[in-house]
């Protein structure tokens, strides 16, 4: 199936996140925006560890902005498209984490 990130609305097409991952996933095209989704995923895992060491737990609101302006800035800037964040944030959020993994085993080269 090929979807463009104007056609948000094929989210709703979807059975489930299995099925929506291959668009969430085609969304992130450019290298420049995976190198900043890498960064996005990474960051919010330090500013937690920082909260819980420090036991500061006000710094986990922190996380999502941290997150989220890596790879917004990536869809905006390089991807040129929209996050799907906002409208669909649970399939977006699995799929975030899913391609983080995917990045650290090495299966996305950015």
């Amino acid at each position: 199936m090929n979807l463009s990130s104007s056609d948000v609305s094929a989210w709703t097409r979807f059975a489930g996140f299995p099925a929506s991952h291959p668009f969430h996933r085609s969304e992130h095209a450019s290298r420049s925006g995976w190198r900043l989704r890498f960064i996005g995923s990474s960051l919010p895992i330090g500013v937690a560890l920082v909260a819980f060491l420090q036991l500061e737990l006000r710094w986990l609101l922190l996380a999502p902005v941290v997150g989220h302006g890596f790879a917004w800035i990536g869809h905006f800037v390089f991807g040129k498209n929209r996050p799907t964040t906002v409208r669909y944030p649970m399939y977006s959020l699995m799929g975030d984490w899913v391609m983080y993994r995917d990045m650290l085993r090495g299966k996305i080269r950015f």
